[in-house]
């Protein structure tokens, strides 16, 4: 917009102020253009003349972009960080503001100023222009999770002033605009149908360099001289700055998913739309494959909140899902017929894996540095050391001389101590001004003059000293601490009290104001202030009042800080001494004066003591190195409580008799060139500032004639030391120069807490050259080494000095770590100084400061170079030309990745080159690095703007990555983007480097974006394992083996004996034989209690009414004339007697019984497609079934799932008439099948087994004789009674051994917790039987409840044996907790324990009455991998704990055998378990039989040793050992260890891992994990995570995961999903279907919160 016709520079003052501050809101995005020009118009019409003319058309080719919402900027809103190379863009379009840009070339964007700098953002942007195209996923999210909320929910408010910025302001921000394209969902879904990518929005076009060329820039002609400028600075935002290159990563093809930005007002969810390719032709196969996940797309309302906590998340119903659903014996085609699938059964349209297709794409590109051959010892995994760069640049220079400064000269009339000065000028200057203090409209408020300053000093020591006790007892002693608690906005008060602590010889500790309990650092503060031992801390009365209180007024109890007695300063609380009081003022000596506080890198803060005679010496050393006169003025824009605000500004100031003005934090914000204005009004000589306040009054100089900085002659830059110093300096120059601005007054200087001023620029004589720059080469200085970077423009690093060594200093350079030996002349090491203005000791920690106030160099043998200390200054640097001191970093930014050093500050001006405009709010970046496997790993946080698009943000991330990459050579593992404001701050509001470090190892960063990238910068991994083929045959293995002196692993539980009596031979041969004998010898026994949620028995069963009711279902079946002998009949009963009843009823009548578990009636849609499909694939010829249940199976709702016309006849055996059956069938042979038993395993088969009527007594038998079961004894059973061991104990065993079973369905449980365990109680049950979800359950719900279960009387010391049920590994951690959690009831710790069964045979281990405890080992992880077995130590580092999972049933025998050579190992080798035993099943249940998946799995024979016995495989790997313990007969015991599921094993790098191994270290990861599951896909490591958290922690999980499987495991995630609770499905034993899982996620039905790809 013009400026109507008005001059401007005419202008009053406060509206050219009014002005100004409008247009820094609009270069920080705080304002929109519309909203700008508003307000602009407002502002300027009062003084506009108007002509009789028609307001000009607006030019032709500027695009009229779409109406944006005006907002109105907060009040204040402060000035920016920095500039940047591009510009921050208004959210509504981009043309517009180009036509600004090219009127006014010197404003800047929202980039960090200390960083800027031309030449790098042109170097930055030719490495990027050199990179090729690659397409990276974006991170795929849900729509809700995107949704930022509003800043000002998330942080608090700034409430003081010295909350604001150090690198840059905090204000409010426009509201996000929307998108027209993104706001409805349908058009992204449209969109994501056809496979049609989305365009970037056309704001865009100007930091992209794509779309339309834009017109060449006009810059206006500039006021100031330009040909006087350092060469070294450039105007910016000139165009040939600006290399044309395309956008780096396209949008990929979006779907559903895909997050869209949402107005702030909106954080609830959208109803999602239901996915286009659930079509209702697709097969019952994907309904299964839909899970009950399924469910919840299908229905098409919101999904679920899952804010709620952990706790209130109670797994829906538990479903067995086939996952391919692949039966035993049927082919893969029959059962998906209607999807198209790729070769791995994944659906061709899923986007899930084009987008990891595209992940492996990236990965192909090597890594840097290529990986070295290496040898991998087979037993001890070693991490891959990168060898050194034999082409690295390498120190050449001779060893440094240590340097001198010129001598302290002694001047006659300094004082002889620093409260004697004060002393002379209070008595002799009393009217002189000490200190002008600004309000904060930047107009002077008070001036404290000398004489006021010693006597409020006096006042306060004599308070101190003799008024906060008693007579006899004061509460302070010279050299006790006190804490000052002063706001940067009062420094009339802190120099009162400073004073007067020195005066009353207390040594005063400067604070920080302390705003809330949160904040960031707030007990590291109160760490100083133990250690100090402060008990009393001084503040101003206004500032006490502001202080966070508790409800009853007293302040707050820090976190972390010691109990502290507040006393407040202001005069009129004062004692005026009596008239014989002196304070005692003795010559300066070597006890500490002051302490000054100082954060290293860890974020632990320390107290530097600096003593008396250190105090004054500085002071004079700075006196004489910047010429200091007395009556000088001088404008402190640095925080006066520590640094070079408090040496030059409070303590030099009153040895010279200075006039100091001060201008707090909170005025730099109003007014940023406050203090230009101060320099010309009171004709200041001297200013105190950093680069940012150079940078802010640049931007913030509006023409103003009138200012003048002609008065100066010398302007310190604090922290010129920041190699990025140069440009601000350089710009500040350009800008000001024809303002008066001398070049030779820039001073900067090098300072650090311990060594106090380390060097200064002396001001220069006018019309001497300036000196020269450094420009060094990064790739030298990443090695340590100082190389002059001739060839590379890209990667260089400009540096300016910061002056000579100050006066009477010595100076030398020696290596960083190690010992601290010299460095040679073109080495950069660290700066250590001898002298005796500086620091002498981390107050109160004697270890920390003998490594850093005592350091004597060395020289390159080792011998010490003389006696005197040096200080290290932790600033790292070198000698130049003319003894002058380069300084190129920090050792706290210093980050030491693979043996090469980069400077944070570095890679933060990188970031900060590749136009973060639309991305990052104020240049608010934080680069650290975090230790994960071996080495350094760098992270880069920054804050988002709240109107950044996703695509914007992840493109920017992409391109940071490339260009540190490209000029810095080195890999960022992580980078986050986080909400705008809500990063921890520093007193003055720059990042809180060590919180936020923290907070992102911890899981409390909360990013809205994040990118991973541990592919191509974890290079220390070692190699993959590569199998060597075997060369020997297994026979020759194994008599290695004897000759080594291992045992072959075998075990087997004791023989099941001959049974004498023939009668019992008969009686018990059949099962339906053992029923009706007990029905004639015992009739009234009760064999069965079925009880209901109120522990009431709600049914019963004796051996004769069990009989009568076979009976009646026997005869029902006979009578029905399409069913007949050795059919199998679908039993579908709810846990019961019914059950029971029906299973012997199909046995009286020859059936084959088939139990399934009956569909849930809430969850039809997922759970009767297995219904189905069992009765379909085991050929069912009729279901028996309760009438609830027929109905439900013919209802319209089950009609929706299945085809309930073609159900076979179903039976409802409710209501039977009594009938007999005309005959009790008999086998003709004990080989023919009694039933078949299926059940869906872990990877998802559903799979049918046979069990012949010799098994059945074969197993009864054994379980009966392990666990001594007679007629007199009592179990009780909480189990599912649909397949494996559970239905043997629940349908079989009673009847066999007449025990009586109390029945327990684990569907009670979920209305009753406790029922399970009252139940023991109440029965005084010795023996009990459950499942792992019944324990987890007990554990997890009644954890805190035991001393109610105990006051209710409820008592687990009758209990002797607790014995899960399961197919898998010992769950030990759970077992543990529920052992310890109910040991107060009385349950005994040995009472829990485990069995082990699988499909092959359902009963192998049971921990029994007799014989030892189940024994544990720790195993070597390691090893482990490599199917070894190595014993460690309880605790040793990778070892893994293992229980034994029972002892061996009698009758099994057991071997280990190595699954691909089929010949058996020794008892050091992890094997697959082979059983040998007469209760195996007969084989899989096949239509087509396909003998030879049968003869495979169940008659295998070993291929050498004993080639004669037929064995079973398992599938399990596992391994024996033999222990000390002994047995029943007295011989040693062998120990069957169960590791895992073969088939379920990931082959990843060679090595064999176990995925509940990795489940395990990332559920520990972070708390909000409720549970997780993980797979690979073409060979990249799935996790999926379910959140029990709020979905702000969803981001936060992807760093811990990934760190946690690289550290314990070794391995790289490649995608991390993080869904809700509940979706990862379980089947019925509580194990997780992982291959179900794998095809939901490929399928893109998991509804996932996050789906993060790491690079």
């Amino acid at each position: 917009m013009s400026d109507c016709g008005v001059d401007v520079s005419a202008l009053p003052k406060e509206v050219r102020d009014q002005l100004a501050e409008l247009d820094l809101e609009l270069s920080e995005g705080d304002i929109t253009q519309k909203g700008y020009e508003k307000k602009r118009i407002k502002l300027l019409v009062p003084y506009v003349i108007h002509p009789p003319v028609e307001p000009p058309a607006p030019p032709p080719q500027i695009e009229q972009p779409p109406p944006g919402p005006s907002s109105s900027s907060s009040s204040h809103a402060p000035p920016p960080s920095g500039s940047s190379s591009s510009l921050a863009l208004p959210p509504s379009g981009s043309s517009r503001y180009r036509d600004r840009r090219s009127r006014r070339p010197h404003r800047t964007g929202t980039r960090d100023d200390r960083y800027r700098s031309d030449i790098h953002t042109e170097a930055v942007q030719a490495a990027l222009a050199k990179h090729k195209e690659e397409k990276m996923p974006m991170p795929t999210k849900r729509r809700s999770t995107y949704v930022q909320s509003p800043i000002e929910t998330r942080t608090p408010p700034d409430s003081s002033s010295g909350s604001g910025s150090e690198d840059e302001g905090s204000g409010g921000a426009p509201p996000p605009e929307v998108n027209p394209d993104l706001q409805s969902p349908d058009c992204w879904i449209n969109r994501s149908v056809q496979g049609s990518s989305t365009s970037s929005s056309a704001s865009s076009t100007l930091s992209h360099g794509e779309g339309k060329p834009q017109p060449q820039l006009q810059q206006q002609p500039q006021p100031q001289s330009q040909h006087q400028a350092q060469p070294q600075y450039k105007p910016q935002y000139q165009p040939q700055y600006q290399p044309q290159y395309q956008a780096q990563y396209p949008p990929q093809h979006q779907t559903q998913r895909q997050p869209q930005q949402q107005p702030q007002h909106q954080p609830q969810r959208q109803p999602q739309q239901q996915p286009q390719h659930l079509s209702q032709t697709s097969a019952v196969a994907d309904m299964l494959a839909n899970a009950r996940i399924g469910a919840r797309i299908e229905n098409s309302g919101p999904p679920p909140d899952v804010t709620a906590v952990a706790q209130a998340t109670i797994r829906g119903p538990r479903v067995d899902l086939p996952a391919n659903n692949v039966v035993r014996g049927m082919s893969r085609g029959q059962s998906r017929s209607s999807m198209m699938e790729t070769a791995d059964g994944v659906p061709v349209n899923s986007r899930v894996s084009t987008k990891i297709q595209q992940l492996l794409a990236t990965l192909k590109r090597p890594k840097r540095p290529e990986l070295s051959e290496f040898f991998t010892d087979d037993v001890e995994e070693i991490v891959e050391v990168p060898l050194p760069d034999p082409n690295r640049p390498k120190p050449e220079g001779r060893q440094i001389m240590p340097v001198k400064g010129e001598p302290l000269g002694v001047v006659s009339n300094w004082p002889p101590a620093l409260q004697a000065a004060l002393a002379r000028w209070g008595a002799t200057q009393s009217k002189s001004p000490a200190l002008t203090a600004l309000d904060i409209t930047g107009k002077p408020l008070y001036t404290l003059t000398y004489g006021k300053l010693w006597s409020r000093s006096v006042k306060l020591a004599f308070t101190l000293l003799n008024r906060l006790g008693t007579k006899n007892e004061q509460i302070l002693k010279p050299g006790d601490r006190v804490a000052l608690v002063f706001p940067n906005s009062d420094p009339g008060m802190f120099w009162v009290a400073f004073y007067g602590c020195l005066l009353a010889e207390v040594i005063p500790v400067p604070i920080e104001v302390p705003l809330s309990r949160k904040d960031a650092g707030s007990s590291q503060v109160g760490f100083l202030l133990g250690s100090c031992g402060v008990g009393l801390a001084l503040t101003s009365e206004v500032c006490l009042k502001g202080l966070p209180k508790t409800p009853n007024g007293e302040i707050l109890q820090f976190k972390g800080w010691p109990r502290l007695k507040w006393v407040v300063t202001d005069s009129k609380y004062l004692t005026k001494p009596s008239k014989d009081w002196q304070p005692h003022i003795p010559t300066a000596n070597t006890d500490s004066a002051y302490i000054e506080y100082k954060a290293n890198k860890e974020g632990t803060v320390m107290g530097v003591a600096v003593s008396k005679v250190a105090m004054l010496t500085h002071c004079q050393a700075m006196t004489q190195a910047c010429n200091y006169c007395e009556g000088e003025t001088l404008v402190n824009v640095l925080d006066f409580k520590k640094d070079m605000g408090l040496w030059h500004g409070v303590l030099t100031a009153v040895m010279n008799r200075i006039h100091t003005i001060s201008v707090p934090y909170a005025v730099m914000k109003a007014c940023p060139l406050s203090w230009v204005q101060r320099v010309h009004i009171h004709k200041a000589r001297v200013a105190l500032v950093k680069c940012r306040d150079l940078h802010w009054a640049m931007m913030a100089h509006r023409e103003q004639r009138d200012t003048s900085l002609a008065s100066l002659r010398m302007l310190v830059v604090a922290d010129g030391a920041n190699p990025w110093s140069v440009s601000s300096c350089d710009a500040f120059l350009c800008v000001f120069q024809s303002h008066g601005l001398k070049p030779e007054v820039i001073c900067p200087c090098a300072t650090s807490p311990e060594a106090m001023t380390v060097a200064i620029r002396r001001p220069g004589v006018p019309g001497t050259p300036l000196p020269a720059r450094a420009i060094l080469s990064m790739t030298g200085l990443s090695h340590g080494v100082i190389r002059v970077n001739t060839e590379d423009k890209n990667s260089a690093l400009t540096v300016q000095d910061v002056g000579h060594v100050m006066p009477g200093a010595l100076m030398c350079i020696v290596k960083p770590d190690g010992p601290p030996q010299l460095c040679k002349t073109d080495e950069i090491g660290e700066i250590v100084i001898n002298s005796r203005s500086g620091g002498n000791m981390y107050y109160g920690l004697p270890g920390l400061t003998k490594n850093t106030f005592e350091v004597i160099p060395v020289n390159a043998s080792g011998a010490p170079i003389g006696e005197i200390p040096f200080v290290r200054s932790g600033l790292l640097g070198f000698i130049g030309p003319g003894s002058l001191i380069f300084v190129v970093g920090k050792n706290e930014g210093l980050l030491n990745v693979s043996g090469r050093r980069h400077n944070a500050d570095d890679l933060v001006a990188t970031a900060l080159a590749v136009e973060p405009v639309k991305t990052v709010y104020r240049g608010r970046i934080a680069v650290f690095s975090v230790t994960v496997f071996y080495d350094e790993r760098v992270v880069i946080v920054a804050e988002q703007r709240p109107d950044a698009s996703e695509e914007d943000s992840f493109q920017w991330m992409s391109r940071v990555i490339q260009a540190i990459d490209s000029m810095h050579q080195v890999g960022v593992y992580c980078l986050a983007l986080v909400s705008a404001n809500t990063l921890p701050k520093t007193p003055l509001g720059g990042i809180h480097i060590s919180d936020t470090k923290q907070f992102f190892l911890e899981g409390n960063l909360h990013p809205c974006n994040i990118l991973m990238c541990p592919h191509t910068c974890v290079t220390n991994l070692p190699k993959p394992r590569q199998k060597q083929p075997v060369g020997v045959g297994p026979a020759s293995i194994m008599v290695g083996n004897l000759v080594a002196g291992k045992r072959i692993a075998q075990a087997s539980g004791r023989d099941l004996g001959m049974i004498e009596d023939q009668d019992l031979v008969k009686k018990h041969q059949y099962l339906s034989e053992a029923l009706q004998w007990r029905a004639q010898t015992d009739p009234d026994h009760v064999l069965y209690v079925l009880l209901n949620a109120k522990g009431v028995s709600v049914c019963t069963a004796t051996c004769l009414q069990l009989h009568k009711r076979a009976e009646k279902i026997a005869a029902a079946l006979n009578e029905k004339s399409s069913i007949n002998t050795g059919e199998n009949v679908v039993l579908l009963y709810p846990p019961g007697i019914d059950l029971i009843a029906a299973f012997y009823g199909c046995l009286y009548a020859g059936c084959v019984p088939v139990t399934v578990r009956p569909p849930h009636p809430q969850n039809l849609a997922a759970t009767l497609p297995t219904v189905r499909m069992i009765i379909d694939v085991s050929k069912a010829a009729c279901i028996l079934t309760t009438q609830t249940l027929m109905r439900i199976l013919r209802s319209k709702e089950a009609a929706a799932s299945v085809n309930i016309k073609t159900w076979p006849t179903i039976i409802d055996t409710d209501d039977l008439p009594r009938r007999r059956p005309a005959q009790i069938y008999k086998p003709p042979t004990a080989e023919m099948i009694a039933y078949l038993d299926f059940s869906v395993s872990t990877t998802g088969m559903l799979t049918g087994v046979k069990m012949s009527h010799v098994a059945v007594s074969a197993i009864c038998r054994s379980i009966k004789l392990q666990c001594e079961l007679y007629s007199s004894r009592q179990i009780a059973i909480c189990l599912d009674p649909y397949c494996g061991l559970g239905f043997v104990l629940w349908c079989l065993a009673s009847v066999y051994s007449g025990h009586q079973s109390i029945l327990v369905p684990p569907l009670e449980l979920e209305s009753c917790l406790s029922l399970w365990l009252s139940t023991l109680s109440q029965y005084r049950i010795r023996d009990t039987f459950c499942s792992y979800s019944v324990m987890e359950l007990c554990t997890k719900g009644l954890g805190s409840q035991t001393d109610a279960l105990k006051a209710r009387g409820l008592n687990l010391s009758c209990v002797r044996s607790c014995v899960v049920i399961a197919e898998e590994r010992p769950r030990l951690t759970l077992t543990h907790s529920f052992s310890k959690l109910f040991k107060d009831l009385g349950l005994s710790p040995r009472a829990v324990s485990t069995t082990f069964g699988s499909r092959v045979n359902m009963a192998i281990c049971m921990q029994g009455t007799t014989g030892p405890d189940p024994s544990t080992v720790y195993v070597d992880m390691k090893s482990l991998r490599h199917d070894r077995v190595r014993l460690v130590e309880r605790g040793a580092p990778q070892s893994l704990s293992l229980m034994e999972s029972g002892k061996i049933l009698p009758g099994v025998r057991v071997i280990i055998v190595n699954p691909e050579t089929r010949g058996p190992l020794g008892d050091s080798h992890l094997g697959e378990i082979w059983i040998n035993s007469p209760h195996c099943a007969s084989g899989y249940y096949t239509i087509y039989g396909e003998e030879s998946l049968q003869a495979d799995h169940f008659n295998t024979k070993l291929s050498f040793g004993d080639p004669q016995t037929l064995w079973c495989r398992t599938g399990y790997l596992g391994f024996v050992k033999r222990t000390e313990l002994l047995d029943a007969s007295g011989d040693r015991h062998d120990a069957l260890f169960v590791v895992g599921a073969l088939d379920e094993t990931l082959e990843l790098r060679g090595l064999r891992y176990h995925p509940i191994d990795i489940e395990i270290s990332v559920s520990r990861s972070h708390r909000s994990i409720a549970e997780s599951a993980v797979f690979t896909w073409t060979n990249l490591l799935v996790v999926v995570s379910e959140l029990c958290g709020s979905e702000q922690d969803a981001l936060d999980l992807v760093p811990l995961v990934t760190n946690v499987v690289l550290e314990e495991h070794h391995l790289i995630v490649g995608v991390v999903v993080i869904v809700d609770p509940g979706v990862i499905p379980i089947n019925s034993r509580g194990e997780k279907q992982r291959m179900h899982l794998r095809d939901s996620f490929l399928a893109d039905q998991l509804d996932p919160i996050y789906v993060a790809y790491n690079m």
